[in-house]
């Protein structure tokens, strides 16, 4: 079961104000990203972040899974914990690194 539109315009709308939000379509599931850079992983309406260091506190009871088979595991974010949500986000957003624009092949 892939993730729904509006299940992820939700999970946006919950995560308002932590920067600037996108998301975008991968393999019929969803990456969000605050400030251009991947911090939530939206799969089978189900929100994942990486298992990081910096977090490990705030997601210390926190379910864990993996998105897709063959995947690392990761944290299962309750998004509608909205404060917590967005203190994690802030976190990762933090550490996490713009990714490089991919070189076309010739």
């Amino acid at each position: 079961m892939a993730t729904s539109v509006e299940y992820i315009e939700f999970v946006c709308e919950q995560i308002r104000g932590v920067g600037d939000i996108r998301y975008k379509k991968m393999f019929g599931d969803y990456m969000v990203y605050v400030n251009d850079k991947p911090i939530l992983l939206v799969c089978d309406n189900t929100v994942y972040v990486k298992q990081l260091e910096c977090i490990a506190e705030y997601m210390k009871d926190a379910e864990t899974g993996t998105p897709y088979k063959g995947a690392k595991v990761h944290y299962i974010l309750d998004i509608e914990n909205t404060n917590c949500s967005k203190e994690v986000i802030l976190a990762l957003e933090k550490v996490t690194q713009v990714p490089r624009p991919r070189k076309k092949k010739s």
